[in-house]
């Protein structure tokens, strides 16, 4: 019959039979995983240890944990994780104006979160350029004192990030930190600049020429020696595939991130790993 139509009426008895049937099953519509099922890493909420969690990292705690959650009810193996960015001219400023500023105020004698307090610190700093400079390149050096006052103000942002974390109901299988796997990003940069896929400026900072693949030059490690943002996730890549056996990776981030992505893709290809 042409545009003809068939009106179906189901026997009420059907649907409570389906539905009785579902009720009684707990763990209805879920796959369970297996030793040989695929094992995918999800990363998300990934802050700044210089200031609180905001209301991005709200959106990528509640995504990525409810992702997690999907592709686990979907009989895969799921390792839930976090990159901390705890390291970089943006903690040192935070460093900076607590030396300054600070009078050894502690989350202790200001009623503060530990998060809350660093972040004010990092918006009072007055932007010495240089002053910060010279702090994250003490930082690299290793410098007792810097290092010391790092650590100390880091661990009153864990205690933060944690009581947040709680707050939300997420929760992570493995953190990473960038202060350890930005070594193994520079080591896989020079490497890069050894075989010639990446190259060198007069100021001795190094790039990747990406205009063959419809992109532009990208900086990876400062002229100082310094490294980036992309140096780091380089390291943490490669120490993620060494840890785990993963089938998949998944990075929850706002969609601003897509362009670092792409390059960092590109960039694991190059530098010869066989899940880049």
């Amino acid at each position: 019959v042409i545009k003809g139509f068939l009106n179906l009426t189901i026997a009420s008895a059907t649907w409570i039979e389906l539905l009785n049937e579902i009720q009684s099953d707990e763990e209805y519509g879920l796959v369970k995983a297996t030793e040989t099922s695929p094992l995918v890493m999800i990363e998300y909420s990934s802050p700044n240890t210089n200031k609180p969690l905001h209301l991005g990292h709200v959106r990528n705690n509640l995504l990525g944990n409810a992702l997690a959650n999907i592709v686990a009810a979907n009989g895969n193996r799921v390792v839930k994780t976090n990159i901390v960015n705890d390291r970089g001219i943006h903690i040192c400023k935070s460093m900076l104006a607590w030396k300054k500023y600070g009078n050894g105020e502690t989350p202790e004698s200001t009623g503060k979160k530990g998060d809350h307090l660093v972040g004010d610190y990092y918006v009072s700093f007055d932007k010495h350029y240089k002053a910060e400079l010279a702090e994250l390149m003490k930082w690299e050096a290793g410098d007792p004192e810097v290092r010391a006052l790092w650590e100390m103000m880091n661990n009153w942002v864990y205690a933060g990030f944690d009581e947040t974390y709680r707050k939300m109901g997420v929760g992570f299988d493995k953190i990473y930190y960038e202060s350890n796997t930005y070594l193994e990003g520079k080591e896989k940069v020079m490497e890069g600049l050894e075989k010639g896929f990446f190259f060198k400026k007069e100021d001795g900072s190094v790039w990747v020429d990406l205009t063959a693949e419809g992109l532009d030059h990208k900086l990876l490690l400062r002229g100082d020696g310094t490294s980036v943002y992309m140096t780091q996730d380089i390291g943490t890549a490669k120490l993620r595939f060494a840890d785990y056996p993963i089938d998949k990776m998944i990075y929850v981030v706002g969609n601003e991130q897509n362009y670092h992505f792409q390059v960092l893709s590109i960039l694991l290809d190059k530098l010869g790993f066989e899940w880049g």
